[in-house]
């Protein structure tokens, strides 16, 4: 099982929307590196560390899982989509997303000043200077320390 951190900004599409609706398409996907990660990698099962972007703060505030492998982006060829892509081919769609499901928030996140401050998480993509990918997978033993830092606030 691979454990995976993904990004989304809270005033989008937060953690407390996923709680309140359970499972989501993580849809919108539409870097290359990111595509390939949820195509070819994300199994049915896998944990996830759910990071706020473009936060106050930005952090991860907690944890989901996937729960349907990669298929079609739908929103690829719905013109009215923020996420529309016309030169994405039906027969052959370029973007995929997964489901998520909620597994539990944390009454804290745990910052991204945390995360570059602490040791253990200093190979951590997420802390790397300029670090955009919105989807990446996470070591084993990162994925253990930021579950410890983020349940160490308290679960919600």
């Amino acid at each position: 099982m691979t454990a995976w951190l993904m990004k989304s900004e809270p005033d989008v599409y937060g953690l407390s929307d996923l709680k309140r609706d359970q499972t989501t398409p993580w849809e919108g996907v539409r870097n290359y590196q990111a595509r390939n990660f949820l195509r070819d990698d994300a199994q049915v099962g896998d944990l996830v560390l759910f990071y706020h972007s473009n936060a106050e703060p930005s952090g991860v505030a907690g944890l989901a899982r996937v729960a349907r492998a990669a298929y079609p982006d739908p929103t690829q060829f719905d013109p009215k989509s923020d996420y529309a892509d016309p030169t994405s081919p039906p027969d052959a769609p370029r973007w995929v997303t997964v489901d998520l499901a909620f597994v539990e928030a944390w009454r804290a996140p745990v910052t991204l000043a945390q995360l570059k401050a602490d040791s253990a998480l200093e190979s951590m993509e997420v802390t790397r200077r300029g670090s955009r990918l919105s989807v990446h997978p996470v070591s084993q033993v990162h994925f253990d320390r930021v579950v410890a830092l983020g349940r160490a606030n308290g679960v919600l």
